[in-house]
């Protein structure tokens, strides 16, 4: 039996009707096999990062227990971005859904297509807050 680990799943969305697009991403978070979510901290919109002209952010962490492993987790992650409409065209570029795995775990993972912790953790405030509002709501 495999044990679940709480992992830390970034959202982002700057094209299109962006909170129906994290609401969506919510649901089929916990409706992937042997995973449910736990909690998720508030929306908040953020400017863009990058050097690519476009709109701002919707942004939302959520907390999720899954058995599903880092590589298998990623591959939902991208199937579901794909499914909202995601085109990977550029680098920071503008995206109708993005879903970052930041935290899984105590795990390290270095692959060439995934790294975690996520290696843009300590450059986004924005996620620092979440992943904080998440944690006082689990010891709340």
């Amino acid at each position: 039996m495999t044990t679940a680990e709480r992992v830390y799943i970034a959202l982002g969305s700057n094209l299109g009707e962006r909170a129906a697009h994290l609401a969506d991403a919510r649901q089929r978070l916990a409706a992937l096999p042997d995973t449910q979510v736990i909690a998720v901290s508030r929306v908040e919109e953020t400017a863009p990062i990058g050097p690519v002209q476009q709109g701002p952010y919707l942004n939302q962490m959520v907390l999720i227990e899954t058995t599903l492993g880092p590589d298998a987790l990623l591959e939902e992650c991208r199937r579901i971005e794909t499914e909202r409409g995601r085109q990977r065209r550029e680098r920071w570029g503008p995206r109708t859904l993005d879903l970052d795995i930041v935290r899984y775990g105590a795990r390290t993972v270095q692959e060439a297509n995934l790294t975690i912790p996520h290696p843009e953790l300590p450059n986004r405030d924005f996620w620092r807050r979440e992943i904080a509002e998440l944690e006082a709501m689990q010891h709340g």
